[in-house]
């Protein structure tokens, strides 16, 4: 097996790669306990946080909103790493996510 493509996933499109859970319970079980949205929902999230075309934000960052639903600014905070967002950027992304 080769690895055609690397990118990072949110859980729900993980969950839908992963096919059947039946036969995986600790799988099953980590998706019911940390999967909050529905592949659609997680879809819809994630292209509106595109849409704010904040260069600030990668890919991986959204992967990880999309998780997570921060809450607060504290929250989404957490996310970053070698960056922060300025009150108007976080503000803009918690509005997103307060939809979901």
């Amino acid at each position: 097996m080769r690895v055609l493509d690397l990118r990072p996933l949110h859980m729900a499109e993980a969950k839908d790669l992963a096919g059947d859970l039946e036969e995986k319970t600790e799988l099953k079980g980590y998706m019911k306990r940390f999967g909050k949205l529905t592949r659609k929902k997680a879809d819809e999230l994630a292209d509106e946080i595109r849409k704010l075309d904040n260069l600030k934000i990668k890919e991986e960052d959204i992967v990880k909103i999309v998780d997570f639903l921060p809450k607060d600014v504290e929250e989404l905070n957490k996310i970053f790493k070698d960056i922060s967002l300025d009150e108007k950027e976080a503000n803009d992304v918690l509005k997103i996510v307060g939809k979901y």
